[in-house]
């Protein structure tokens, strides 16, 4: 039986941008699959009352910024926000990563753009860029977009920020193994924990 990730995640949040960055070869390391489930973390909050408090404490955000950078470096990773994110539909990454997902291809679909937002430049919220930075992972940028404009898709989005809220979820990132709910980068040793507990 095949040991299993759910890896819940908002392209918003720069520590999911982290954890994706080690997920990969962590989930080889011990004969995991990755699963990957996109929701709107924004909307998830408002669902279960939690609040996004590095936008609220200032003290928080300049912690924050500098606990980023600590990780990053433990991680041998860059992380800078994109100067665009602010004009990024978020919404529309998360759709096309639904559609990725579908596809078998959302490890370099997730790791491009968050890649990019995190650590890159390119202005993301034009569409025409969004597509060249998914042609140069390999995928096709306007299909994935395309796919993912459709209202079955719109609501598949919705769906999962319910079903996240419903499992206990209040922020990103959270990995979910055996029915056991983990937040946050640093909690990986714990997710290791219990993979380890469960049979090959």
């Amino acid at each position: 039986m095949t040991r299993v990730i759910e890896f819940h995640f908002d392209f918003v949040s720069p520590y999911s941008y982290l954890a994706s960055t080690q997920l990969p070869a962590f989930a080889r390391q011990h004969a995991a699959e990755i699963v990957y489930k996109p929701f709107r973390l924004l909307e998830l909050m408002k669902l279960v009352g939690n609040r996004p408090t590095t936008i609220e404490c200032r003290n928080k955000l300049r912690y924050a910024r500098a606990d980023l950078g600590r990780w990053a470096k433990r991680y041998g990773v860059g992380v800078c926000q994109n100067p665009h994110l602010r004009e990024v539909d978020t919404a529309q990454l998360l759709r096309g990563a639904l559609i990725a997902a579908d596809d078998g291809q959302a490890t370099p679909y997730v790791s491009a753009l968050f890649g990019e937002l995190w650590n890159g430049e390119r202005d993301l919220g034009q569409t025409s860029e969004v597509i060249a930075v998914l042609n140069r992972a390999g995928l096709d940028g306007v299909k994935l977009l395309e796919r993912g404009a459709s209202a079955g898709v719109v609501a598949r989005l919705d769906e999962a920020t319910q079903a996240a809220a419903e499992r206990g979820l209040f922020g990103s990132p959270s990995f979910i193994v055996g029915g056991e709910l983990f937040f946050g980068n640093d909690r990986l040793d714990f997710v290791a924990a219990a993979l380890a507990a469960q049979p090959a």
